[in-house]
């Protein structure tokens, strides 16, 4: 596929010796979109409903305490404390940026987080 361009343009050569060497003319969208279209309906993958696992569950009020409890003045890793609360990585991260928006968390160099003072 190419645009055609000016021949006086020095710039529009490549292109226009693409069309002349039989590249596709495109002048509008709707070439594009010509070209594009599969040539058999067959060949068109459809997605797979099976596709990985469903997002968890919001956080809930145990899931923010058990986070709570576990976070003091001390910075942590974030890692630390998905193995110590055993709450799913994605929720964790959801109530540490409740916490941070509320502003009851600060955040550290490393990925550590804690407490606000």
């Amino acid at each position: 596929m190419a645009v055609p361009g000016s021949p006086l343009d020095p710039r529009a050569q490549g292109c226009n010796l693409l069309i002349r060497d039989g590249a596709t003319l495109i002048q509008t969208a709707a070439d594009v979109l010509e070209q594009l279209r599969p040539i058999d309906p067959r060949s068109v993958r459809t997605p797979s409903s099976s596709y990985g696992s469903p997002p968890p569950a919001d956080a809930d009020d145990t899931d923010r305490r058990r986070v709570t409890a576990l976070l003091g003045p001390v910075p942590v890793t974030v890692d630390e404390l998905i193995r110590q609360s055993g709450i799913a990585p994605a929720i964790l991260q959801t109530v540490l940026l409740e916490l941070e928006l509320a502003g009851r968390l600060e955040r550290h160099a490393g990925g550590r987080v804690s407490l606000a003072l």
